[in-house]
């Protein structure tokens, strides 16, 4: 008898491609579906990790598309306007970023406006701590919403390349519209007598259904863009789920990871690349994190942008290693890596509000 196994390459057997491997050495992209050219207009979105790549884009000379660079009205300081391609925060679920896409595009109003700090100043329930001060009134939330579901639609239109993020599968839903913020009511800010909003946990079908959808509009808006989606190897800060948040965290990153897998296979013009498993993986041994064992070490953000560059950056940033078959960044292109692991400690999470007021 002959195996079907026998003929294949070393990368689908554990034994030759993770055991005995050092974890800054282990690269599971086998291999990327497209590259990014200098030329691409490339934008990203997503929870506290997709920062990362954003800074990695920006700080090696690729074309990061930003929407919004400056305050776009009365009461705007100057604050997240190079964090993501626009001003939107942190995106944790894909049916945020299906509602920005209908809300951007006007196929989606909520009733929701504006939400009140005990401070007395005023935040956007959809971007609740893109401001620090945040607004003197309603009337400056709208004005800055607008502006800013105006970058948005640019965004989608014009970008050659979307990253998405996924983060959680926990979130925060209108019981009047279904409208999902990133942060519960009380967090940062009060929403308004009358307005509801109850906890749901995304099911694996909700969110592929949400995801197909999208991608879907994002394709008629946009017939040539492609897409790469990835899962935050963060940790959940906190759960609302009645259970322990290990249990919780390893239920959402399951369900993220299968409906990114989903995703792929359906779309030709998505790809995944697998961040969370180079950090999580466990040829890295705990390595990646943090004494918290939730938040990624400057070494694993290293790792992870590293093989981002090999794979998915265009050739003249890299060179052929011979002896491997791969590709590796070339000497003069690395200085991303050091302005990333200067970073490390200035990701922006909304999450971090929840422990803060807990």
């Amino acid at each position: 008898m002959i195996s079907p196994y026998r003929d294949l390459p070393d990368h689908h057997f554990w034994r030759r491609s993770v055991s005995g491997r050092t974890p800054e050495t282990l690269d599971p992209i086998i291999p990327s579906r497209f590259r990014f050219g200098r030329e691409d207009r490339i934008a990203t979105a997503g929870s506290c990790f997709a920062q990362h790549i954003a800074r990695t884009l920006q700080s090696t000379g690729f074309t990061y598309l930003r929407a919004e660079t400056g305050p776009s009205s009365v009461g705007a300081t100057d604050e997240n306007y190079s964090t993501f391609s626009a001003r939107y925060g942190n995106i944790y679920t894909v049916r945020q970023l299906l509602q920005l896409f209908q809300r951007a595009f006007g196929l989606f109003d909520p009733a929701g406006r504006a939400w009140r700090r005990d401070d007395g100043r005023f935040v956007d329930p959809f971007r609740p701590v893109i401001q620090s001060e945040g607004f003197a009134n309603e009337e400056d939330v709208l004005a800055d919403r607008e502006a800013h579901l105006a970058a948005v639609q640019t965004i989608f239109e014009t970008c050659n390349v979307f990253i998405f993020t996924l983060g959680l599968t926990e979130g925060w839903r209108s019981q009047s519209d279904e409208a999902v913020v990133p942060l519960a009511p009380g967090v940062v800010a009060e929403a308004p007598a009358g307005e509801s909003f109850v906890f749901h946990n995304f099911s694996v079908p909700e969110m592929s259904a949400d995801l197909s959808l999208f991608l879907t509009l994002l394709r008629k808006v946009n017939p040539t863009v492609r897409v790469v989606l990835t899962v935050s190897p963060v940790a959940l800060i906190a759960t609302y789920a009645r259970q322990h948040v290990l249990v919780a965290n390893a239920y959402s990153k399951a369900a993220l990871r299968v409906v990114a897998d989903m995703a792929q296979h359906a779309f030709d013009f998505v790809d995944y690349f697998p961040s969370y498993e180079m950090i999580t993986g466990p040829h890295a041994r705990g390595r990646f994190f943090m004494e918290d064992l939730r938040e990624v070490t400057a070494e694993g953000v290293d790792h992870v942008m590293r093989n981002f560059a090999r794979h998915y950056l265009d050739e003249t940033l890299v060179k052929s290693h011979v002896a491997a078959g791969s590709y590796v960044i070339r000497e003069e292109d690395i200085r991303y890596q050091r302005a990333l692991i200067e970073s490390v400690s200035q990701v922006i999470c909304d999450e971090e509000h929840i422990d803060r007021r807990a």
